[in-house]
């Protein structure tokens, strides 16, 4: 008897349209690998939610991006209903999506990080915490979402909807250098992609929009940078007690590396970053998404 899993998908993030693409590709692997799928696109409407998730499936895929689907909100009601789910639990997701703290706990743990300072919008836009050229970005968004590169000689600060609202921002040095990335998949790093693209940085647009970028798989980059990089992406892994599958964001400045972030939701369509290492190592789509549902699990 094939199990029942409950996909969910949307949400009401900034990054809705990214989680609407990742679910409906998983949708169809699930399908594809004999699953009993059900799709929901969640709303704010948690009474709705729990209603559609009884009878129990024997696991939920989070296909959910950004806020409320990514930071613990959703982990943590599903932990209360003791639903399986996969990827990361509710403390893990919770402390990648606050970037300050994620950033804390990797240099406290050796890992190198580029400084940085958490501020409010008022403060960043009466003048320049660190020096240019610098980063700002919401401490909690993903997909890079609402993020600017503040340049020598450029413009200041924009305020925009991602800042409004008293939104706490981390303003962080720019590292010039080579965008790298690493898929963790239950601890294990898979491999290193380099991600080219025409954009200042690896934006949403570059991310997200027909030929943004292009992947290089496996990255040309020598292997002891290689083993370095699938080392500290699996440091920053544990350090945060992440589960299943996870991918790890770095900056190569031509001597050091810099770990960016952690993504505890990582895109999953069959040409995203991490199906792409899976596939690289011959693991199938299908074959992936099976793995992540068969080890499923809730937070006791």
């Amino acid at each position: 008897m094939s199990k029942n899993v409950t996909v969910l998908l949307g949400g009401w993030s900034a990054e809705r349209e990214v989680s609407l693409v990742s679910g409906a590709a998983c949708v169809n692997a699930l399908k594809e690998a004999g699953y009993d799928v059900t799709p929901i696109d969640v709303h704010p409407d948690m009474g709705a939610l729990l209603t559609r998730l009884y009878p129990k499936p024997d696991a939920v895929f989070n296909a959910l991006h950004g806020r409320y689907g990514e930071d613990g909100c959703v982990q943590g009601l599903l932990d209360i209903l003791g639903i399986p789910y996969t990827h990361s639990g509710l403390m893990a997701s919770a402390l990648a999506m606050d970037k300050p703290m994620a950033k804390h706990l990797f240099k406290t743990a050796g890992l190198l990080v580029a400084k940085h300072v958490e501020a409010s919008a008022d403060e960043i836009f009466a003048a320049d915490l660190i020096p240019r050229p610098y980063v700002i970005k919401p401490s909690n968004e993903g997909s890079s979402v609402g993020v600017q590169i503040i340049k020598v000689g450029g413009h200041n600060p924009i305020i925009d909807a991602a800042m409004a609202g008293g939104t706490r921002m981390m303003v962080e040095a720019f590292i010039d250098g080579r965008e790298l990335t690493v898929a963790v998949m239950n601890g294990k790093a898979l491999a290193v992609t380099e991600i080219i693209t025409h954009h200042d940085f690896y934006d949403y647009g570059a991310k997200y929009e027909n030929g943004g970028s292009t992947h290089h798989i496996p990255a040309e980059i020598g292997e002891d940078l290689n083993s370095k990089a699938m080392g500290m992406a699996e440091r920053a892994y544990s350090v945060l007690g992440c589960r299943g599958v996870a991918r790890v964001d770095f900056r190569f400045d031509g001597e050091n590396l810099f770990i960016l972030e952690v993504n505890t939701q990582p895109g999953m369509t069959p040409t995203s970053l991490v199906p792409e290492q899976a596939a690289h190592v011959g693991i199938s789509f299908p074959d992936l998404v099976s793995w992540m549902v068969e080890k499923a699990e809730f937070d006791q």
